[in-house]
């Protein structure tokens, strides 16, 4: 097996790749490299034309059956206005989903624009400066702070040379790069300090490197190949759709056949076969037209669209329409720490000196030793304005120095620089020599057990004195207690002396020192972020930490976050990039579940983490804004990029992006995806309990060898009822406590929840409805008497009391299982506008010169009001009927609650007494499912003094 480069003295690559530092290639045979090996660029898979992609919109299921109706529609029942309309859906749905597919293409053009567009390399031992696509494997590179690698070196000569890498790795912090060769076997990327990797940026420093991968054999690459390679997943929206098509078409030409077959024994005699024939297969196809949801597709656009306007107030901008939804049904946030869940911003948390450990908002004064020494022994660069430009860790002390009022620009003013010895790797310091009055302030900062063997002296409340032993201890001490709680630690010092050294070198300036104290920074988590943690867990939604930090810091922010809990296993649910590589998938898959925190992982391991996820049914969302996080955000069910910090690849990538960078923007943007899938799930139990209610209204009609409605009155109901009142319930306002419910899942579809019984049920009671207006319409009225003109009128009050029935029943369809008698039933004016509209437009049919079209009679006051009453009972008795459906629900409750309580009471009452009780409340909380309050509950019952101790836990 080849070595890998980090691991290879600089001779073995000069030799490997026929180059050299002194003189790199020639400019021949570059051409020949650049001409082998192709340019410097990311490739991309082929894209489909704009004509492939329209096609592939007809390739759904749903979309098959519709086409097929509004053929049937207008060919054999010659209803081509309505095929028309059908036609006119199918088409707007595919121009919109093609749109949508165009804009999701992005990810591997924004890689490609990423690329620096020149660079310095050695060429016959000449500097030059060239096209970052003409590098070639063995060029030699010459890079300086500012720069973007423009590809995979190894490192040969550094000088002080940091690289930020939080784009590809995830690490916030700068990397200190050197050239030393690493004789690890499987060193992870992020620790590669002798590699510099494409599109990372140099903060600090100066180097020298061989090019050993360009193009798509870059770790950039490979992340181009992995978003080339991703599988496509099919959303929980579009499979739902899918299922319902099916589910329709099959129940469709059962009941159309049916309809036909019984139609044609029924009324046999009644008129001559070949009439008869192609009246019940007009019967048949308008049944089934009728049946058809054909404004379904376009429903659920229209929803989806309204749900992306909402979302992008709360500042969350729907890349893709059916992404919208997905978000409500998430199971899964896996969230990257750095920029995400965090500042992305290194940020001064503590700070030691005169013996103490202050925080960020203890006072402290500029003449304090230890700020002087921050802000003096300091490259960060200050643009007008307050811009701070420098490494990270930096311009943190600066921004430190700012917050506490102190005027930095005037202190470096005053006591300017006149010598440094600038950091290096090996001694892990930096030291700058300052005008000091008519003295010289020599600032130190560094690591802290490097400083300390240089200080000699310690300074407390002005007083300078020998250091002792246990000072020391005691500052090493401080050092370890801020690094377990993931800080980044500096040790300061300094010293005073009469002039500027002839020969400024660390064996002169860094010797002898007094020390001022130590500071602690950390890239803090974002104010909101650990609310939106919470909120998210209490909608049973777990948020996973994926970073490619250290464990001991991304451990930290977890904690910090509520994503790790204390427990005594609480270690065993941080896992690293290295130990997840030596899992097998059967037992990572089998496991993800116990792992809440990865750290130091590489975009590979990310994938696999979401797709272990996907293989236990749950449904993932996956946050992040580097390069890295590309290939995941493919992956996952909804991938959701990062607007401001985030690079054009992850926007590309992303399903969603947030315009704030904000993780609690995320949990809004949840609850606008439920109120999406409750309002497309209301939509559809209108939709499709009409429809049955139509169906089961002729089919008995047949059956009893009544009159049937006619095909036009059915397609004129349909109309009217699935259009306006439909959409409206799409614009639906949230309902209250929708973010108390757990996650759907990938299980469950648009007919889970009560759903598919109540369509059948509320279909059953519509049909019922209808038929005993009919029957009653036989009796009263002004042609009792007249058998023609009374089934005349029978029929034409059956029409408009189906009308008004689904009307009525758009009321019913708000809430599924709630009453509508409640403030928020009438809060939706876009839904009472469209009932109002739609019920006078099927009054219309009365209207004398309308009549004759839709073969309908005119009523009287006494026919109307059986009507009117027939509609209202609907709600009626749709109200009994989730009356009692809340009443079962209750007792259900209440039993499992009871018998929940009985089992944890029996099975830790001898625990307790035998004083296990803190293993007992992990078992029943941790493993069992018994809530805090229910074991709390369970210890006051039995009068145990336990109960305020795990109360006030």
């Amino acid at each position: 097996m080849k070595e890998k480069y980090y691991a290879q003295e600089i001779s073995q690559i000069e030799k490997e790749l026929n180059t050299s530092l002194d003189n790199g290639l020639s400019d021949n045979e570059a051409k020949k490299r650049l001409a082998s090996d192709g340019p410097n660029s990311l490739a991309s898979k082929k894209k489909r034309s704009m004509f492939m992609r329209f096609i592939d919109q007809f390739k759904d299921f749903m979309i098959i059956v519709l086409i097929v109706a509004a053929i049937l529609s207008g060919v054999v029942a010659n209803e081509w206005t309505d095929a028309a309309i059908i036609m006119i859906v199918v088409l707007l749905n595919a121009i919109l989903g093609v749109i949508q597919e165009a804009r999701s293409e992005a990810a591997i053009d924004a890689l490609k624009e990423m690329s620096t567009p020149n660079a310095h390399v050695r060429r016959g031992g000449a500097i030059l400066e060239i096209p970052s696509t003409d590098i070639v494997p063995g060029d030699i590179v010459l890079l300086e702070a500012g720069d973007v690698v423009p590809a995979d070196m190894r490192l040969a000569k550094t000088a002080s040379l940091k690289v930020e890498e939080s784009a590809l790795t995830g690490e916030s912090v700068p990397v200190e790069k050197d050239s030393d060769v690493l004789k690890a076997d499987d060193v992870a990327l992020g620790d590669r300090v002798n590699m510099a990797y494409a599109n990372t940026n140099v903060t600090y420093g100066r180097a020298e490197g061989i090019v050993v991968g360009t193009g798509m054999n870059t770790e950039v690459g490979k992340i181009a190949t992995m978003l080339n390679n991703a599988d496509e997943t099919a959303t929980p929206l579009k499979e739902n759709l899918n299922q319902l098509g099916k589910t329709l078409t099959i129940m469709i030409l059962a009941i159309c056949v049916i309809v036909f077959i019984v139609g044609m024994f029924t009324k046999q005699g009644s008129e001559p076969t070949n009439k008869l024939i192609i009246d019940m297969f007009l019967v048949a196809v308008s049944l089934a037209v009728a049946a058809i949801p054909e404004g379904l597709p376009a429903i659920v656009t229209i929803i989806l669209a309204l749900g992306t306007q909402t979302m992008a107030k709360h500042k969350a901008i729907v890349r893709k329409l059916p992404a919208v939804e997905t978000l409500g049904a998430t199971d899964i946030i896996c969230s990257d720490k750095t920029g995400t869940l965090t500042q992305n911003q290194m940020t001064v948390e503590k700070i030691y000196y005169n013996g103490e450990l202050h925080n960020d908002e203890a006072p402290i004064n500029s003449d304090n030793p230890a700020m002087m020494s921050m802000i003096l022994a300091n490259d960060t660069k200050i643009e007008d304005g307050g811009r701070l430009l420098g490494d990270p860790t930096e311009t943190a002390l600066i921004q430190y120095a700012f917050d506490q009022n102190i005027k930095v620009e005037d202190l470096l003013k005053k006591d300017s620089r006149v010598q440094e010895v600038p950091f290096d790797s090996e001694r892990k310091l930096m030291s700058t020599v300052n005008h000091y009055g008519d003295k010289f302030f020599v600032a130190v900062k560094g690591a802290p057990d490097e400083l300390l063997k240089r200080v000699t002296k310690i300074e407390k409340d002005g007083q300078v004195t020998p250091i002792s032993d246990n000072e020391k201890e005691t500052i090493l001490a401080s050092n370890k207690g801020m690094a377990e709680q993931a800080l980044r630690v500096l040790g300061l010092a300094y010293k005073i002396v009469d002039k500027a050294y002839d020969d400024p070198t660390t064996n002169n300036v860094e010797q002898d020192l007094i020390f001022a104290g130590l500071v602690g920074m950390i890239d803090p988590e974002r104010p909101e972020a650990k609310a939106a943690v919470a909120e998210a867990k209490s909608a049973g939604i777990r948020t996973v930490m994926i970073t490619g930090d250290h464990q001991i810091t991304a451990a930290a922010i977890a904690s910090r976050l509520g994503i790790l809990e204390e427990s005594p296993d609480k270690n065993k649910a941080v896992i690293t990039g290295a130990e997840l590589d030596k899992l097998s998938d059967e037992y990572f898959n089998e496991h993800v579940q116990d792992y809440s925190v990865y750290a130091r992982v590489s975009p590979e391991n990310k994938v696999r983490i979401v797709k272990a996820w996907q293989a236990n049914n749950k449904i993932v969302a996956m946050t992040g804004d580097g390069v890295n996080d590309a290939p995941s955000l493919k992956q996952a069910d909804i991938g959701i990029g990062m607007g401001i910090t985030g690079t054009e690849v992850s926007k590309g990538a992303a399903d969603m992006v947030l315009a704030d960078d904000n993780f609690a923007t995320i949990v809004e943007a949840i609850k606008q995806g439920r109120k999406v899938f409750a309002n497309i799930q209301k939509a559809i139990l209108y939709l499709m309990s009409c429809n049955v209610g139509e169906v089961l209204t002729v089919f008995m009609m047949t059956m009893l060898g009544w009159d049937i409605l006619m095909p036009v009155q059915l397609l004129w109901i349909n109309l009217v009822t699935d259009t306006l009142p439909a959409i409206a319930l799409g614009v639906e306002p949230v309902e209250p406590g929708i973010m108390k419910n757990k996650p759907r899942g990938r299980k469950s579809n648009f007919f889970s929840g009560g759903v598919a019984s109540s369509i059948i049920y509320q279909g059953i009671l519509e049909g019922i409805l209808v038929l005993g207006a009919y029957q009653l319409g036989l009796h009263v009225g002004p042609h009792v008497g007249s058998a023609a003109m009374q089934h005349a009128d029978a029929l034409t009050m059956a029409f408009l009391t189906l009308g008004l029935i689904q009307l009525f029943h758009a009321f019913n369809s708000k809430f599924i299982h709630k009453s509508i008698f409640r403030a928020q039933t009438f809060e939706n004016k876009w839904f009472n506008g469209a009932i109002l509209i739609s019920a006078l437009v099927m009054a219309a049919v009365e209207i004398p010169f309308l009549t004759k079209i839709f073969d309908v009679t005119e009523l009287d006051g006494m026919q109307w009001l059986v009507v009117i009453v027939a509609g209202f009972l609907m709600i009626i008795i749709v109200e009994i009927v989730k009356f009692f459906e809340r009443k079962v629900e209750e007792s259900k409750v209440l039993s499992n609650n009871q018998k929940k309580l009985e089992f944890t009471q029996a099975f830790f009452i001898p625990l307790v007494k035998n004083k296990i009780k803190k293993s007992t409340h992990n078992i029943c909380v941790r493993y069992w499912g018994i809530s805090n309050e229910e074991f709390i509950f369970s210890l006051v019952l039995m009068g145990d003094e336990l109960a305020s101790e795990f109360s006030s836990n």
